[in-house]
């Protein structure tokens, strides 16, 4: 159920998402993720509290709100534990107490701690803008992550190589085009029935003077032998290391 310190926009906005998450219309990690971010970076300026513990309360609430809708959609509970984060980090930095440092040394101090809780109850007046920024300067993050990403392919990709993908994916495909501006290669996409949006990323890599060919999911087997390397996007990376891509 709905806060009654939630504007009745702000609500209707969260509502909406429910519903394309529910109906399975949001497609792409990108636009999960980036919708995620952008609802509870409203939540956070839009919503009343005092301090750190409220907003914390808000965003979990909220974000549990959205996970419900679609329990198998990870990415979601990423990004609303990636914000609880950010709100932990903003408000020790704003106490003079940052949380940066050796990783293994914040593990050690976490399990060291049994059951000791941080106080979050004191009042700060600059954490709403110190966690907008945040949040804005992680946004940023996830809008250009494929375009980083992309920016790596040369060390990746040599020339005369065959690559093999799978369906469409907007950071494969912006990496592949970033090693052919300097390498000539081949690709090959399985065209990933019933969607087949193989189809949908062939067509675009070819506009890009890429040699690429449409293979049959059943052929994989068979043209495996002539690859070199198999790059595929992937939807969810899970905690044992294992991966999830979403096949529509």
């Amino acid at each position: 159920m709905p806060s009654s310190d939630i504007s009745v926009e702000l609500n209707e906005r969260i509502e909406g998402f429910i519903s394309t998450l529910r109906l399975g219309q949001a497609i792409g990690s990108y636009k999960i993720a980036h919708k995620t971010v952008d609802i509870l970076r409203r939540l956070v300026s839009q919503t009343r509290w005092v301090n750190a513990g409220e907003l914390m309360t808000v965003v979990r609430r909220e974000g549990r709100r959205i996970m419900d809708a679609q329990p198998s959609e990870a990415l979601v509970g990423n990004m609303v534990r990636r914000v609880l984060k950010i709100i932990r980090e903003e408000y020790a930095s704003d106490r003079g107490k940052g949380e940066e440092g050796d990783p293994q040394d914040s593990l050690h101090k976490l399990l060291m701690a049994e059951g000791q809780t941080d106080d979050f109850s004191t009042p700060s007046h600059n954490l709403k803008v110190r966690v907008i920024e945040a949040l804005n300067e992680f946004l940023v993050e996830i809008e250009t992550s494929a375009d980083n990403i992309a920016m790596q392919a040369l060390e990746h990709i040599h020339s005369n190589e065959v690559i093999m993908t799978a369906g469409k994916s907007r950071t494969v495909e912006a990496f592949l085009k970033g090693a052919a501006r300097k390498r000539k290669f081949q690709v090959m996409v399985t065209e990933c029935a019933p969607s087949y949006q193989g189809q949908q990323l062939a067509a675009s890599l070819a506009k890009a003077k890429i040699e690429t060919t449409v293979i049959t999911d059943s052929a994989v087997f068979a043209m495996m032998s002539r690859v070199n390397k198999v790059i595929i996007g992937t939807h969810t990376v899970m905690a044992n290391g294992g991966d999830r891509k979403s096949v529509v």
